[in-house]
């Protein structure tokens, strides 16, 4: 049993550290059964070919999710083997709360909840739209692609590293976007009380502003107001573009070096030669 147990974690394995012959192809199989379910769910939303090839679509369907089901069994069952350092119920359950393990489980979760409302008869009272909404959150398989495409991690990875600047130019962003939607509605609400009734509503016109789309829509008329969607859309190019610009930046620096700074800083501290004397005292040190 351990030895299967260990074959099960090594074919599983994302990082591929045993180099396991059979590691590449299943995470390639992993990969196309995740991209037909998303293709499957998106021509099963069209009412003709949901109603002709119903009975296939489920078959599909259950093969997909019995595949993902044994995976994520699977990784929760030789977590041990990933996380050494913990106990065997400690690993399990620093796997499934992670992001990764969480994603695995939202993508098989809808199918055993509308199981289980079918079982209880509970699928004829609930609201359609909600069931269509449990199908279509089948599309978070998408995410499980990040388990097994290192650009993908890379993304992530950048995102990870780069987060406080993210967070401090959508703060930004956002208080961009609450003034102009202010400043726009004191300037046209008396002439389109229509198009700017109030300041959330005016949110629209400063989002579609600021991204640079501008509908067209809602737009200002009064000489005061075009002025100031003027600046305020040069102000929004500038503010847009700076997320853009640190990911980039973070992105080429991985290229050119995989090991992020924080790996560069903690090698170089562990590279530093010891001390000779001791920097409070001035009495050299032994060795």
């Amino acid at each position: 049993m351990k030895r299967f147990k260990t074959f099960v974690f090594q074919v599983l394995d994302e990082e591929d550290d045993a180099g396991h012959p059979l590691n590449k192809p299943v995470g390639l199989g992993i990969m196309a059964l995740i991209a037909l379910s998303v293709i499957a769910v998106i021509f099963e939303s069209d009412q003709y070919l949901s109603d002709t090839f119903h009975r296939w679509f489920y078959a599909f369907e259950v093969f997909a999710v019995t595949i993902f089901t044994l995976e994520y069994l699977g990784r929760a069952w030789t977590a041990d083997l990933k996380f050494k350092d913990l106990s065997r119920w400690q690993a399990i359950r620093r796997f499934v709360f992670s992001p990764l393990a969480l994603i695995d489980l939202l993508a098989i979760a809808p199918f055993y909840l509308e199981l289980a409302l079918m079982a209880y008869g509970a699928q004829k009272i609930l609201d359609t739209r909600f069931l269509r909404v449990l199908r279509l959150m089948r599309l978070l398989r998408l995410f499980k692609l990040n388990r097994y495409n290192q650009s993908l991690r890379l993304i992530v990875k950048v995102v990870r590293d780069e987060r406080e600047k993210m967070v401090v130019t959508l703060f930004m962003v956002g208080i961009l976007l609450v003034l102009s939607s202010a400043l726009m509605f004191t300037a046209e609400h008396d002439v389109q009380p229509d198009k700017f009734p109030n300041i959330y509503t005016s949110l629209w016109w400063s989002i579609a502003t600021i991204t640079t789309v501008g509908y067209g829509d809602v737009y200002p008329i009064t000489p005061g107001g075009k002025i100031l969607a003027g600046m305020i859309a040069l102000l929004g190019i500038g503010l847009v573009a700076l997320p853009t610009g640190i990911l980039a930046s973070s992105f080429v620096n991985y290229l050119k070096d995989p090991g992020s700074q924080k790996e560069q800083e903690e090698k170089k501290e562990e590279e530093k030669p010891p001390l000779d004397f001791c920097p409070y005292c001035g009495k050299k040190l032994p060795h």
